[in-house]
């Protein structure tokens, strides 16, 4: 057993915990992360000791002070570097986004952000981590889940060129998007496509999962969504219709 640190003080209430309909529009959440942060700066160097040294479990939260730990509200893409790692703990955290660089942490088998209530939903890549067989979410806060069946974000369209190295996350869901998460080629603003896929991703929880993709070929080879869930990628918003709340589809 890994220590695990105390809750964040912060929480959410932008999902609203309830089966009752009709339910409010949700937003990403639109926090850029502070880099001059002492929790950020500690995270960067605790992620070059564990990729220095090849550790193969990584718990960085529990050697953040509370107040560190709310000054974290993602991961650097440093965590690429992470290839040995297979248990990576990220409990109680204030977290609000996981970069796509997680798909290159190849030998990832326990994927553990449990009550980290600011999470609502995660990036395609983490489908690249092949040996990922186990996780541990608070699927109650994830955009789609069974219970309360919350509304995914709306996506926008590219109507026009922008910088995709200055984006709002509250808009795209993060603050750069640089790469295809399928194919893994360079995305331009004239042809990124965003959708939603809700996905059985590790063998113990049903994640919504968003693509950035730099063509509809690229979309058009996502798999097929996991039963009982939107039946195709999606655009998200609340016209999207999902399966009724209640049981867990995978257990009927």
């Amino acid at each position: 057993m890994t220590e695990e640190p105390s809750r964040p003080a912060g929480s959410c209430t932008c999902l609203e915990m309830t089966s009752r309909r009709p339910q409010k529009p949700t937003r990403f959440h639109a926090e850029r992360q502070d880099v001059r942060a002492p929790g950020w700066i500690r995270l960067l160097e605790l992620i070059e000791q564990a990729a220095a040294d090849g550790r193969e479990v990584f718990t960085p939260l529990t050697d953040l002070t509370p107040e560190q730990r709310r000054q974290v509200i993602t991961l650097p893409p440093t965590i690429a570097k992470l290839t040995a790692v297979r248990h990576l703990g990220l409990y109680g955290s204030n977290l609000v986004r996981i970069p796509p660089e997680i798909g290159a942490m190849s030998s990832l088998e326990m994927f553990d952000p449990y009550t980290s209530p600011r999470l609502h939903w995660f990036p395609y890549e983490i489908t690249h981590c092949t040996q990922l067989t186990g996780s541990r979410v608070s699927t109650r806060r994830i955009y789609g889940n069974y219970k309360y069946r919350s509304h995914f974000p709306q996506l926008t369209d590219s109507a026009s060129e922008f910088d995709l190295d200055d984006l709002d996350p509250g808009v795209w869901g993060a603050a750069a998007i640089r790469t295809c998460s399928v194919c893994g080629q360079a995305v331009t603003s004239a042809n990124l496509r965003q959708v939603w896929i809700s996905l059985w991703t590790s063998g113990a929880d049903v994640l919504p999962l968003l693509v950035n993709a730099c063509s509809q070929e690229c979309v058009e080879t996502l798999p097929e969504p996991t039963k009982g869930y939107v039946p195709q990628p999606h655009r998200g918003g609340p016209d999207i219709k999902q399966p009724a709340p209640g049981h867990h589809p995978l257990t009927e």
